[in-house]
């Protein structure tokens, strides 16, 4: 399980340029993103599988198109619960708040190929203690809560 890609933009409703390694500030998000802002949704994640599926079916993505700012490999992170923790390397520490978002009006990945995981597959993360990540960062789940059937 690792990071393959860490990714910004500096504007919404763009895709996310990859970059050689990104500051995550705790309780905050990444630095220099456009999405840093403090609340539940301070980092934004999503599986390199869940971006082969959408090659599989015809589009034309890869890592940060979708506007996640770690692509992960080895984690099916839309199935961990809410309140999930993961660690990145040796110290970094993120809590899963969020799965899924709604696509905005003007979504080019579901009008390319009428589809989008994001709302799906895309999870989003409070950074509990922050820290440099780049690609190739081990990547784990220290923490799952159980998930109490539905009576």
């Amino acid at each position: 399980m690792r990071v393959v890609t860490v990714s910004t933009s500096t504007r919404k409703g763009e895709k996310k340029i990859p970059q050689p390694q990104i500051n995550l500030i705790e309780n905050h998000g990444v630095e220099g993103d456009v999405h840093a802002d403090g609340t539940h949704r301070q980092l934004s994640l999503l599986a390199m599988e869940d971006i082969e599926y959408m090659r599989g079916i015809g589009a034309d993505v890869n890592p940060g198109d979708f506007a996640e700012n770690i692509t992960t490999e080895g984690v099916e992170l839309h199935k961990c619960p809410v309140g999930t923790r993961f660690m990145i390397g040796d110290s970094i520490e993120l809590v899963l708040t969020q799965i899924g978002k709604e696509c905005h009006a003007g979504c080019a990945i579901r009008q390319q190929v009428g589809d989008c995981i994001m709302p799906r597959r895309g999870v989003f993360c409070r950074i509990l203690s922050g820290g440099i990540v780049k690609p190739g960062d081990s990547f784990r789940v220290t923490f799952s809560p159980a998930v109490l059937p539905v009576a």
